[in-house]
């Protein structure tokens, strides 16, 4: 098929009325977008909630372990010096 008659039956089919849509095909579009948004901005919202319980989880466990401190040590030091008192 050429250019011309591509065009040509691209036209045709542009210039026909559009098919009929069934009355009822738009309350349930209607219906299943709401139901989809719902469940969008639910999981939405639990991501956040997740978020928010695992950063204040880690703060209560940060302010806890102070793992920026360094260990205490688990040996004494040698002692020198000591000889001469």
């Amino acid at each position: 098929m050429n250019r011309p008659r591509r065009e040509a039956a691209a036209r045709r089919i542009m210039e026909q009325s559009p098919p009929r849509v069934p009355p009822e095909l738009y309350a349930d579009a209607l219906r299943r977008g709401g139901r989809m948004l719902r469940r969008r901005t639910a999981a939405r919202r639990l991501m956040w909630l997740l978020l928010a319980a695992a950063a204040a989880a880690f703060t209560v466990w940060a302010l806890t372990v102070q793992p920026w401190v360094a260990p205490p040590s688990e040996t004494t030091p040698p002692v020198t010096g000591w000889e001469g008192w």
